[in-house]
Formats: C-alpha cells, sequence, structure tokens
C-alpha cells in the first residue's frame, strides 16, 4: 500500500505507515511532503503520479522546476494585515493557479489594523488573528473533511503562528517579535505535513526568498480576471496592452496592477523560452548521438 510522505529534512524524510511515522530515505526517485509514494523497508522507491503540484522555477541560473508540495487541494497565500503587498500576493496566487489548486488569501494579524479586507481579488479572503481567534474556523472548514491545504508566503508574516493557533498549541516553534518592525519571524526550516484537530491537513513551508513563477501562462487568466475580461474588447487579439489604438485594458486598468500583469507574462514567456531551448538542445543532441551511431555501424558493416 501507498504511504504518504509528511516531512521533508533534506536527505532524509518522515512517511506515515498506518499511523506510524517512520524515517525513510529515496532511492531513484524525488518525493516531496504531499506525495504517495511506494517503500521497499526503509527506502522511497516510487513517487506515485500527483493530482497537484505546487511547484517555483528553482532559485539560480538554470530553468529548473522545484516542486515544493504534492497532492494539494488549498493553497492558503499568506500575507500580514500590517503589510498588504498586493503586487507581491499576485506572484503567489500565479503560482498557486498554477498548481492546479484552489487558491485562498489569508490576511494574518487582522487585529491589529482596522480593515484588513481591503483587496479586490477574485479569490476568497480571510482575516485572522491569532490573537481573538477570528477566521481560524473558516480555514478549518476549507480544509474539511480530509482535504490537504499548503500555506505560501514570505517569512515573517505568521504561517506557523497562524498553525499553532489552529492546533492549540505551539507544535510549530516562532522567533521573538523583532523590536523594530514589529513582525515575529518565522523559523520553519523544513516542510511538514500536519493533521488537524477537526479534520484535514496543512502543510507548512518555509518562507520563499524567491518565489518565481514556473510554466503555465493560463493561471495569468485567473488572477488577473479583470484584465482578461478587457482584453476580450481590444481592437487587436494581439494586443500587448501598451501602445496599440483601441486598447480596452491600458486606460481601465490600475497602472500598477498592469504593470505587475506585464512583469509576470514577460516571466512566464521567458521561462517557456528556455524551456523551448532546452528542448531543442536536447533533440540536437540526440540526433546526433544517432548520426554517429550510424556512422560506426557504416564502418563496421563495410
Amino acid at each position: 500500500m501507498p504511504t504518504r510522505v509528511i516531512a521533508d529534512f533534506g536527505a532524509e524524510y518522515l512517511v506515515d505507515v498506518d499511523g506510524v511515522s517512520r524515517r525513510a530515505r529515496p532511492r531513484g526517485c524525488d518525493p516531496v511532503v504531499g506525495d504517495l509514494v511506494d517503500l521497499e523497508g526503509d527506502r522511497i522507491v516510487r513517487v506515485l503520479p500527483r493530482r497537484t503540484a505546487i511547484s517555483r522555477r528553482a532559485a539560480g541560473e538554470q530553468n529548473v522546476q522545484q516542486v515544493l508540495a504534492a497532492n494539494i487541494d488549498v493553497a492558503f497565500v499568506v500575507a500580514a494585515a500590517t503589510d498588504v503587498n498586493s503586487r507581491r500576493i499576485e506572484r503567489y496566487l500565479t503560482i498557486a493557479w498554477q498548481s492546479g489548486t484552489q487558491p485562498v488569501v489569508v490576511l494574518t494579524k487582522a487585529d491589529l489594523v482596522e480593515d484588513p479586507q481591503l483587496l479586490v481579488l477574485p479569490v476568497p479572503i480571510i482575516a485572522t488573528s491569532s490573537v481573538t481567534g477570528r477566521g481560524v474556523s473558516d480555514i478549518e472548514r476549507e480544509l474539511l473533511p480530509d482535504k490537504t491545504g499548503v500555506l505560501l508566503g514570505p517569512s515573517g508574516t505568521g504561517k506557523s503562528t497562524l498553525i499553532n493557533t489552529i492546533l492549540g498549541s505551539d507544535l510549530m516553534r516562532t522567533r521573538e517579535i523583532h523590536a523594530g518592525s514589529g513582525e515575529g519571524r518565522h523559523m520553519t526550516s523544513h516542510r511538514q505535513l500536519i493533521p488537524l484537530p477537526r479534520g484535514g491537513f496543512i502543510i507548512d513551508t518555509p518562507g520563499l526568498r524567491e518565489a518565481q513563477l514556473w510554466a503555465g501562462d493560463e493561471a495569468l487568466a485567473a488572477v488577473f480576471e479583470d484584465i482578461a475580461d478587457l482584453a476580450r474588447q481590444c481592437r487587436f487579439s494581439d494586443c500587448t496592452h501598451v501602445t496599440e489604438p483601441g486598447c480596452a485594458v491600458k486606460d481601465a486598468v490600475d497602472p500598477a496592477r498592469l504593470r505587475s500583469y506585464r512583469k509576470l507574462q514577460r516571466e512566464l514567456l521567458a521561462i517557456a523560452a528556455r524551456s523551448d531551448a532546452r528542448l531543442r538542445i536536447g533533440e540536437r543532441r540526440k540526433w546526433k548521438q544517432i548520426a554517429m551511431a550510424n556512422r560506426t555501424r557504416t564502418r563496421y558493416l563495410r
């Protein structure tokens, strides 16, 4: 029977075998938290097909996909209500939509601001507070009866504190609140799948220094629904919404939001171009090897 990966410690993983946690190491595969895997003794030998996968472009120069978590139903994009960055939220929402999950925006520290729901987004928004308990039951309902959620967001937004509030215990460690910024510093150093008291699971993740997108430009239409709808009214079907006459977008959308859309669109186009280049290089290498093998075979037959 397949078992599920519940924690990633780098070279070693924690898997759930009939409710018992066991340590295991991979052999010939690359599992992530949330994966269903086959075991042989203490070795993970196969990763079963994933329903969904939270991915980003790995940090660095290479065009490589990094899967952060798998088989996720709900992606909670977490931001502190005291520091709402719409452009950052749009980026994380794009990552969530690309994965095939249902995104929900979670605003933490809602007790510190007067109105924490000033955002206008095409997804549900839940305002939460670890002090008053506000919004906790809303998050729990999103995961009932046995769905899996993942928390996405930068360090210091209160992801670990949120999980502790849901659990009613200090399972996830957090640092002291910084005296200058008033922000708690997140200490999660690994990904971990946590069962919740009322049902469902949630995965805490380390804060992402680089929330780079991966392939899948169709996600932009979901995040920027207003731009997608207006674009259908443009005079030209391939309108870039920059200088074209008859553009229905550029004068109707907030300039900052439109710049964000263009930036993410350029990023996705660049990823696609690099991926195509890698495929072309791989294809040329394959045919070069075939040609060399044929020449060697011809000389041998002579």
